[in-house]
């Protein structure tokens, strides 16, 4: 079927929908889809990954992370929800009314943020932009926003200026994620995002990483940590048996989520 948007920023619109729900497609798909020429829709790319929505491969399109490029925020919102809200609930109960919690600005955390008004009074320590507007209005919460340079492909805040409000802090846990973890080791495309999640895990009593099973076995281009220098590695009940087993093997202290609550 033809879609034809009223306007270049509808159908920019639309186009960003489309990869973002199919993960990755061809030009000549969206030429067809859209009623516009391969010229059009080269154009129309060109502005998605200036924007940050889109990375351009030969002949298409994708939404999807590589080991160079991060996913856009709202393709990551989108992936294993069902393994995220499991995991947010398994990190809710390590949290304890009273407590300084950091936040960073993965897709998992914001689950967590989600919960916290069962366990107020809360410190609520963040980058991300989402979860500053999930806590700023809940009863209880006191939140302090890291700030520094905005960045929209993650909604949230990095640089020099956010890595020395880090520093100036100290949480009682941090809850962060990340791009892959393989080999004993956690991993991230970007450098900008790793050099803010080290601060972060130096100002932390308790580190807690949240990786849902569909990032185990993965790389990316920048090594965050070793899994052994996290207190925690919550998976959820879809990671397998054998991964997990390995993981506690080299002395990574594994918590398995169930995907379905009782």
């Amino acid at each position: 079927m033809t879609e034809r948007p009223t306007s270049r920023l509808d159908r920019l619109q639309r186009i960003a929908d489309h990869v973002l729900r199919e993960g990755s497609v061809s030009a000549g798909e969206l030429a067809q889809v859209f009623g516009v020429s391969l010229m059009t829709v080269h154009r129309d790319l060109d502005e998605l990954e200036r924007q940050g929505v889109v990375r351009k491969f030969r002949g298409g399109v994708s939404a999807q992370p590589s080991s160079v490029f991060e996913s856009n925020l709202l393709y990551r919102l989108r992936t294993a929800t069902a393994e995220k809200a499991a995991i947010a609930r398994h990190a809710r109960t390590m949290i304890e009314p009273g407590m300084a919690v950091m936040l960073d600005d993965s897709t998992t955390t914001l689950g967590v943020a989600e919960l916290l008004g069962e366990v107020t009074p809360l410190t609520v320590i963040t980058n991300f932009l989402r979860v500053i507007n999930a806590t700023s209005a809940q009863p209880g919460v006191r939140l302090i926003a890291l700030g520094g340079e905005y960045y929209p492909t993650h909604d949230s805040f990095l640089g020099v200026p956010c890595i020395e409000a880090i520093e100036s802090l100290r949480a009682d846990v941090l809850f962060t994620s990340t791009s892959a973890a393989s080999a004993g080791h956690a991993y991230h495309q970007e450098q900008e995002i790793v050099l803010v999640k080290r601060a972060m895990m130096r100002s932390a009593n308790r580190k807690v990483l949240l990786i849902d099973h569909t990032k185990l076995g993965g790389t990316a281009l920048h090594q965050l940590a070793a899994l052994t220098d996290f207190d925690d590695v919550v998976v959820d009940g879809g990671a397998p048996a054998d991964v997990v087993r390995a993981l506690r093997e080299s002395r990574v202290n594994v918590h398995v989520a169930p995907l379905h609550t009782d």
